[in-house]
């Protein structure tokens, strides 16, 4: 069973950054693909950034592009989510997710994804 914990949220104000954590075990992820969803209130759940563990193109929002940057830490199998610049509307909760690399489906759909963790809540002030 995969397990995914989340870490990091917290309060910030507008232009300040903040680095979210995502630990996942329970499975070699060398074959499944990560992303950071995220969900506001009222709203659906997005797509913030997605990857495949065994490589290939990173792929970001439109929305946080140039802003957040993921990386990994292999031995640990723990994804990271540095955000910077941030703006009253990247105030969401923030899910980290998993599935299996080979899935026909984009990186960007949120239904493709089978693992979650709990969601940590980032809160972004003006």
């Amino acid at each position: 069973q995969v397990q995914l914990v989340e870490s990091g949220g917290g309060l910030v104000q507008a232009g300040g950054s903040l680095r979210l954590s995502c630990a996942a075990s329970g499975r070699t992820f060398s074959n499944y693909a990560m992303g950071w969803f995220r969900q506001a209130p009222g709203k659906e759940r997005e797509f913030v950034v997605g990857f495949r563990w065994n490589g290939g193109s990173i792929y970001y929002a439109d929305s946080v592009k140039g802003r957040f940057t993921i990386s990994r830490d292999n031995a640990k199998n723990t994804v990271y989510l540095q955000m910077n610049s941030l703006k009253p509307e990247d105030t969401a909760v923030y899910y980290c997710a998993a599935r299996d690399s080979k899935l026909p489906a984009g990186l960007a759909v949120v239904a493709s994804y089978n693992y979650w963790g709990q969601g940590t809540q980032v809160t972004v002030s003006s």
